[in-house]
């Protein structure tokens, strides 16, 4: 059933990106920004948490999982170091994944030509 779940949501989250894309004049850079900013909004009010209990490993699937983990770093960081730990918590969750989106795109960029 967790599987079920999991292509449910995943699949929601990629339709309401497509509807808003077809029907909107917003880019998919805005429509990225968007759902890594209603992820961390679920993640403020501990919403977040209840739907990777119901859905499972699918709800880290999206992007919207960035924006839970940016402000759940954050605020493990404040728990522990205060204010200042909210910028280094902010990171210590996405780290890998930031580094692996730069190193893969400079891999791409040379094997890859842009299309004009």
């Amino acid at each position: 059933m967790i599987y079920l779940n999991s292509f449910i949501f995943v699949g929601l989250i990629s339709m309401i990106g497509q509807i808003i894309l077809d029907n909107t004049k917003l880019t998919p850079g805005h429509i990225t920004s968007m759902f890594v900013v209603v992820g961390a909004l679920l993640d403020t009010f501990s919403l977040y948490d209840k739907v990777v209990d119901f859905v499972g490993p699918g709800a880290f699937v999206p992007i919207t999982s960035f924006g839970h983990s940016l402000v759940h770093g954050a605020l493990m960081g404040a728990e522990e170091n205060g204010l200042i730990g909210v910028f280094g918590g902010m990171f210590n969750l996405t780290a890998a994944g930031i580094s692996s989106v730069i190193f893969f795109t400079f891999i791409f960029s040379f094997l890859f030509n842009p299309r004009d």
